[in-house]
């Protein structure tokens, strides 16, 4: 699943893999803006099958948070 969402945020945001750890915060250590997560969020649906609640968006803090998310939905 983390490899899954480097490979993501690699080409989808042009973020570098190498700073995609679970402990990574989206915002202060990856500087993704609200639109930015807007698009991870899409990019997440479309690429594991699952719906993010509009509600939940707002707990994810670090990529570990949405790895767990994610891996939940499974």
């Amino acid at each position: 699943m983390l490899e899954t969402l480097k490979k993501l945020l690699a080409e989808e945001l042009q973020i570098d893999p190498e700073t995609v750890t679970m402990d990574a915060e989206l915002a202060s250590d990856l500087g993704l803006n609200s639109i930015e997560l807007a698009d991870l969020v899409m990019l997440c649906e479309e690429k594991f099958g699952v719906t993010i609640d509009d509600d939940d968006i707002h707990k994810f803090v670090t990529i570990g948070d949405v790895v767990e998310y994610l891996e939940a939905q499974q």
